[in-house]
């Protein structure tokens, strides 16, 4: 019996009987809860994570149908338990990983290694086997995520702000969702938009729970309305489109994601360090000073690449050695399991 695409929802005489609503919504949770979390971590798919639990397919389905205006009980509590489960994950875990990164990056970036090339084994067998469609549109995903690499501020660490900036981080992140085997946090973190989005998150939970209300719309306005416009508009788009190419162009769309993956690891030379800035450095568009200093989150501090020691050395390819093992182990939890 020949296996189903991804993106197809079972049907037919030969399909498995429609599962109770509430194991559905459960695995939903579950889907979404670790979507989530991996969005804030570069290196970790969204979509993989939805394999996981079983809830791919059924999920890139809900989102045709209602972006075609197809409202189905099942589609919509697909969308809407995936959506907060994801949501609460980020909200709840933005803090703790955003501080890992800033005061353990050589650690953090060595895991994130791992994880992404984790990301490649899982593709592969996905295109079953190597041919011409498959290996042009690889070098052209390497090709195009190396580029992004050179233009990306280094170490991704602290981008532009701007609602044009944060709306095309919102379209990677949107995109990550859809594709098993992309991060978002990843793109995030090449376009330099990965920690201050992390900070605003963390900035407006601090707000809410303090019940500085007034505080709290300062990164609503800011950052989580742009960046959410990017994210509403890139899942319609982007799932309607992939779900296109993956039935019309199988091969060449495979072989792009697996050029993206190859190339995300250009952008995450472990080896650097945050240094604090100096009087006249420019940060942000602002001359700093000592009192601008003083006030800077260091998450906001430029970086710079240092020269590891062998233990460095020895500890950062174990950890990216325990990422890529991570990320197969999700992958066969999830490869079989359908709907």
């Amino acid at each position: 019996m020949a296996e189903q695409p991804l993106n197809a929802t079972p049907s037919g005489p030969d399909a498995a009987p429609e599962p109770a609503l509430l194991p559905l919504a459960a695995r939903s949770v579950a889907g979404g809860t670790l979507m989530g979390l991996a969005n804030l971590v570069p290196g970790i798919s969204g979509g993989t994570m939805l394999l996981v639990t079983g809830i791919y397919p059924r999920f890139i389905g809900a989102i045709a149908e209602v972006t075609t205006l197809r409202f189905r009980l099942r589609s919509l509590v697909v969308l809407g338990m995936v959506a907060a489960a994801a949501g609460l994950a980020i909200v709840l875990g933005a803090g703790p990983v955003k501080d890992l990164v800033v005061h353990h990056r050589w650690a953090a970036y060595s895991v994130f290694i791992g994880l992404t090339l984790g990301g490649v084994p899982v593709i592969w067998t996905m295109a079953k086997g190597l041919s011409l469609p498959l290996a042009v549109g690889a070098l052209g995903g390497l090709g195009a995520m190396i580029a992004l690499a050179m233009l990306s501020p280094a170490g991704g660490s602290s981008g532009g702000g701007g609602f044009l900036g944060l709306f095309v981080a919102g379209l990677a992140g949107a995109s990550a969702m859809i594709l098993p085997g992309v991060s978002g946090g990843y793109l995030l973190l090449v376009l330099g938009q990965y920690v201050p989005i992390l900070s605003a998150i963390d900035a407006a939970r601090d707000a809410v729970a303090s019940g500085d209300y007034s505080a709290a719309m300062d990164p609503v306005v800011r950052v989580f309305i742009p960046v959410g416009l990017g994210v509403g508009i890139g899942i319609a788009a982007v799932s309607n489109l992939i779900r296109y190419l993956l039935r019309r162009f199988e091969k060449p769309t495979l072989g792009v994601l697996l050029g993206l993956v190859l190339g995300a690891v250009v952008g995450l030379w472990p080896f650097q360090e945050g240094v604090e800035p100096t009087p006249g450095d420019v940060i942000k568009g602002v001359v700093q000073t000592p009192e601008t200093i003083a006030a800077l989150d260091e998450a906001d501090w430029p970086t710079r690449r240092f020269t590891p020691n062998a233990v460095q050395v020895g500890s950062s390819l174990g950890l990216a050695g325990l990422g890529f093992v991570l990320t197969l182990a999700i992958a066969h939890i999830g490869r079989d399991r359908r709907s």
